[in-house]
């Protein structure tokens, strides 16, 4: 096997200049639907999985709900903070909207190699590609940080801007790992380019291919957006609102948008990278005509819909984790994972282009793979032999340990502060349990009863 060649792009930049806006305007008419219809799906898939009603009042099944929260928002009084940087306050909600729109440029609707009429002009349902497409998609997304750390520091207030460092640090602990997925799928088929991917994908979708990078990729993408289980920028009880606290009406529906767009086009790259585009799902692609003409629009949207109904499936699943555990799932597990599992694809490829047999690639593999796993066996092994000997040592020698860490006062300063490396926090008083109050009070009439007892025996004397 030999590596792939450069794509054909030469189809891309020949429209003239009326279709190209017809093409763009298409594709953000596009995202804002997916945008109305994923709220009202939201709200509707959530009524249904929590067994209550949803929205069902604006327009006939409440299915205007979406265009009502817009108006809504447009017509709410416009706050600008009194000590906020009004420029940047002003520039973070378009910051964060305008990179969600950009990805979707390069996301195929379509074949490159079977155009459709527009108009009697033959096009492709696709407004363009590059060779390194996915690169600019995650350049795309790097840039929605500044509007989300902007809006927390440009607020001039405290609750913002630790929900924009911790936006921040999310985003990019989880564009590492997403990173990381996308690498295997430029091993397997040899070009960065979105429309050449799906060509690759004509005899198996990568999903069955790259099991690991899809699961990479599916937990990453919802870190990406911020979405529930992983909504901890914006989690309301412990940051009263997050970054957006102090917005209101248009800004905070921008934000509301970007999210909403955010998800739309991370669900568009699963589709593209994992799940075959826009070619038919069995059985339907044994029908010779499945993916001409205009029918690939339409598996792709199938698709779309079905990827972001997941979206809505895990919030209505999963209750929001700690914060110190949805950054250590990132970088812990999910990076490394990401980057053995690189190796792996990358040792594959390499033995397929020498021309290896099948079998020797699978006991190569396989020998590798347990290498692995035996090294981790003996390093846990040893670890835990050293945690015992440091328990039954009593934890002395070493800083942090229980027996050298210090008392601490987090409010010595004013403010209550987290303690720092060899401190411990003073025992919380608790209410003692029912089985204690039962124990104190059976101990206080023994105590009594003895008492009584003794009294009656110097009576008696």
């Amino acid at each position: 096997m030999v590596l792939a060649q450069e794509p054909d792009l030469s189809m891309f930049g020949d429209d003239p200049f009326w279709l190209i806006v017809i093409k763009a305007v298409a594709c953000f008419a596009f995202l804002m639907i997916c945008v109305l219809i994923s709220i009202v799906m939201e709200r509707k898939v959530l009524g249904w999985m929590q067994l209550r009603i949803g929205p069902n009042r604006h327009g006939p099944w409440g299915m205007l709900q979406s265009l009502a929260d817009g108006v809504k928002l447009m017509l709410k009084e416009d706050i600008i903070v009194k000590g906020a940087d009004k420029a940047l306050y002003v520039l973070a909600p378009i910051l964060a909207a305008i990179p969600a729109f950009m990805a979707i440029a390069v996301i195929p609707f379509g074949p490159k190699d079977d155009p459709v009429s527009i108009f009697g002009t033959r096009t492709v349902l696709q407004l363009t590609d590059l060779p390194v497409a996915l690169l600019y998609v995650l350049a795309t997304s790097a840039i929605a940080v500044y509007g989300t750390v902007l809006a927390g520091w440009a607020s001039n207030s405290t609750y913002p801007l630790l929900g924009g460092v911790r936006a921040t640090a999310q985003i990019i602990s989880y564009e590492v790992a997403m990173g990381l997925s996308f690498a295997a799928v430029f091993l397997y088929s040899g070009s960065m380019s979105t429309s050449a991917i799906v060509e690759a994908q004509d005899d198996r979708w990568f999903m069955i291919l790259l099991p690991v990078s899809f699961l990479i990729y599916m937990v990453s993408m919802v870190g990406e957006a911020h979405r529930p289980p992983f909504d901890m920028p914006e989690s309301e009880g412990d940051l009263v609102g997050g970054y957006l606290t102090e917005y209101s009406s248009i800004k905070f529906a921008f934000f509301m948008l970007s999210e909403y767009i955010h998800t739309v086009t991370v669900s568009a790259l699963m589709v593209t990278l994992f799940l075959g585009g826009w070619r038919a799902p069995a059985p339907l692609s044994l029908w010779e005509g499945a993916n001409t003409g205009w029918w690939p629009l339409l598996w792709f949207t199938a698709k779309l819909v079905c990827v972001i109904f997941f979206f809505m499936w895990i919030r209505a699943s999963l209750p929001r984790v700690r914060y110190d555990q949805f950054m250590a799932l990132g970088w812990k597990i999910l990076i490394p994972i990401a980057l053995v599992w690189l190796m792996l694809v990358a040792t594959v490829r390499a033995m397929q282009n020498e021309d290896y047999d099948f079998q020797d690639i699978v006991l190569w593999v396989s020998g590798g793979v347990l290498t692995i796993l035996l090294l981790s066996f003996v390093a846990d092994f040893f670890r835990d032999r050293s945690e015992r000997r440091h328990e039954e040592a009593g934890g002395a020698g070493e800083p942090g340990a229980e027996g050298t860490q210090e008392p601490f006062d987090p409010t010595a300063g004013g403010y209550p502060v987290p303690p720092l490396p060899g401190q411990t926090l003073p025992p919380v008083p608790r209410r003692p349990s029912r089985t204690h109050r039962e124990k104190a009070a059976a101990g206080a009439a023994a105590e009594s009863e003895g008492h009584t007892q003794g009294r009656e025996g110097s009576d008696d004397a």
